[in-house]
């Protein structure tokens, strides 16, 4: 597997949002389509400022690069996710509304743990 950085692995944390009980193909979502996250680390060393793009699918989270992303949107714009590469893995929750969206998220990697916030906007 490749060697992906731990602000990779929370950027995609970030956009992947939703309730992480999986479960059943859902009906398609006013929030499905192509969205864009941008990173913010508030606290420890991950680097901050990384953007990454996901898509909503039926109010599933997808996610590009090799990540395993396990995440929903719920019908009501909440959103719950995790994102795991090799050792590094991060949560991140929220809401999205609209056209945007935002929420926290925390994490453990190589650098340590590291949290902060995470903002969506449709593409």
């Amino acid at each position: 597997m490749k060697s992906m950085s731990f602000s990779s692995v929370l950027a995609a944390v970030v956009a992947i949002a939703g309730a992480t009980a999986a479960g059943p193909a859902q009906a398609r979502t006013s929030y499905d389509g192509p969205w864009t996250v941008l990173i913010m680390t508030q606290h420890g060393a991950c680097d901050s400022g990384v953007s990454f793009a996901v898509d909503i699918r039926d109010g599933a989270v997808h996610g590009y690069g090799g990540f395993d992303v396990r995440g929903r949107v719920a019908g009501s714009g909440a959103v719950q996710v995790r994102v795991s590469a090799g050792d590094q893995s991060a949560s991140g929750s929220g809401r999205l509304a609209g056209y945007s969206g935002g929420g926290t998220w925390r994490g453990a990697g190589s650098r340590g743990t590291c949290s902060g916030r995470w903002a969506a906007s449709r593409r």
